[in-house]
């Protein structure tokens, strides 16, 4: 399998995942025209992609969700109560471009045996997913107030993961933001922090693991090289090693990440 996060962060998201017989994006969180000019800085094109996997209804997930619709044909595979969010905001997706992928569901598709699971965040239903080919797995994990056991269980033992490192809880005390918003993103349907979410890549880290995803970053309240000591510092606590065993790899908000071969 081959992996590229296109963008993540708080102004839209997209994860680029292939395998030896398709293409997929984990969200479409931009527009049109920018998904376009992402896959296009990896060698890739929307009008090869075979199927987009939607993890909630949030605007940073779906933002070129009815275009690229429209424009693709793509098929699209979401939760019926994703489903029936995304109806709301009358997207208008075709029906024949609709496919049902509920929680706790394995599909195999274009190759892949494709895994479903819950997060716990203040959508109506937000899941992520896991990629596994010929004995390679991709877990990815952001959107999430906390990691439970349950997702820990299916995420475990990953070659790669994409995973949530979004605030740092000192600067989020200390920002701009209105006190009801800070409770949010610190709440059990909020998002991790960057110590949460190293504690609890200790949990699921294997030998098998080369690589991490700082993903899902906060524009206000994180900063790349904050998120990636942070994390380094933790892990290596539980004597995890970051320079030779484990990469720690930065994300962007608008800069693809170099397609990765596993």
């Amino acid at each position: 399998m081959r992996m590229s996060v296109l963008a993540s962060g708080s102004t839209g998201n997209s994860i680029y995942v292939e395998s030896d017989q398709g293409k997929v994006l984990v969200d479409v969180g931009l527009t049109c025209k920018r998904m376009e000019m992402l896959l296009n800085e990896i060698g890739e094109s929307l009008s090869n992609i075979d199927a987009i996997f939607i993890t909630h209804e949030h605007i940073d997930h779906i933002k070129g969700l009815k275009v690229i619709a429209k424009k693709y044909k793509i098929p699209i595979y979401a939760n019926k109560n994703t489903w029936d969010m995304l109806d709301k905001k009358n997207l208008l997706i075709d029906p024949d471009l609709r496919f049902h992928f509920n929680p706790l569901e394995c599909k195999y598709l274009l190759g892949m045996d494709v895994s479903s699971f819950n997060v716990s965040h203040d959508a109506i239903d937000p899941q992520f997913y896991t990629f596994s080919q010929n004995n390679k797995k991709i877990s990815i994990i952001t959107d999430t107030g906390y990691v439970s056991d349950q997702m820990k269980g299916i995420i475990k033992d990953s070659d790669v993961f994409v995973f949530e490192s979004n605030h740092d809880v000192d600067m989020l005390r200390m920002c701009r933001y209105p006190w009801n918003t800070k409770q949010r993103i610190l709440s059990d349907v909020g998002h991790v922090s960057n110590e949460d979410a190293a504690h609890a890549m200790s949990d699921v880290i294997t030998g098998r693991t080369k690589r991490i995803y700082l993903s899902h970053l906060s524009q206000e309240n994180n900063i790349k090289e904050l998120a990636h000591m942070n994390v380094e510092q933790v892990l290596n606590s539980y004597n995890i090693d970051t320079n030779n065993d484990i990469l720690l790899c930065d994300t962007d908000k608008s800069i693809p990440t170099e397609i990765y071969q596993l």
